[in-house]
């Protein structure tokens, strides 16, 4: 597992990062409910699978054994988002 800078963190659900993630996709899904409705296969669709990502790829990550592992895997999901948004 991922080294524990602090005795409280179990799982990323404890992470910081990962409950701002959640709060973002919250936020998103707000704001994109009152996109027209032209926009429900476009846009919308985009923004919310986007911000779905972000606590996914850092839950994925922590489950990935080792803080290095977990250090890349988000360097690398970073990386493919910013192409695959571009």
């Amino acid at each position: 597992m991922v080294e524990k800078i602090n005795s409280k963190i179990n799982s990323y659900h404890d992470l910081e990062v990962w409950r701002r993630a959640m709060e973002l996709v919250t936020d998103i899904y707000k704001v994109t409910r009152t996109f027209l409705k032209e926009e429900s296969y476009g846009l919308r669709s985009q923004l919310r699978r986007a911000a779905i990502s972000v606590p996914a790829n850092i839950a994925e990550g922590w489950g990935r054994g080792t803080t290095g592992g977990y250090i890349q895997f988000l360097r690398n999901s970073l990386i493919k988002s910013l192409l695959k948004y571009k």
